[in-house]
């Protein structure tokens, strides 16, 4: 008898061999890149005194971000003008393009909305959403007993 090893982590073919990948990037060329939904990812991280929101939104400059709060609602979009290319140049594959997006996030009540602010820097637009005092966690404490 013979006694075989298995890994978890052995690497296998993929059984379509890059089928789908082939397939929509040949459908890139037919309907062309923009009709792929290209919206940033987001990070939210919840600390003791603020939300903190983290926009991965690289090429794009502060400027073609637009952040508005409507109630308990933040909207974040941004639009950024196509980049023309050089005579004779094309592009044959494109997989990144925030032309234009928009991101609608319910806010909690917690925050304080006037107190909102962003950063952009290193391709990532930050944004932090304070706490409103009642919402912030105090520490254990000790109830003397009259």
């Amino acid at each position: 008898m013979t006694h075989v090893k298995l890994s978890p982590f052995v690497r296998r073919k993929p059984a379509f061999n890059n089928f789908f990948d082939e397939f929509f990037s040949s459908m890139n060329e037919v309907i062309g890149s923009d009709f792929v939904n290209n919206i940033p990812a987001v990070n939210v991280i919840d600390t003791k005194d603020a939300f903190k929101m983290e926009l991965a939104a690289p090429g794009l400059d502060k400027g073609d971000f637009e952040l508005n709060i409507d109630k308990n609602l933040l909207t974040i979009s941004a639009e950024k003008e196509a980049t023309e290319l050089a005579d004779g140049e094309k592009i044959t594959r494109k997989e990144f393009a925030y032309n234009k997006f928009t991101r609608t996030f319910r806010l909690p009540k917690s925050v304080k909305t006037e107190d909102i602010s962003a950063k952009y820097e290193n391709g990532v637009l930050n944004i932090t959403l304070p706490k409103k005092e009642e919402a912030k966690e105090l520490p254990p404490r000790k109830v003397e007993i009259a």
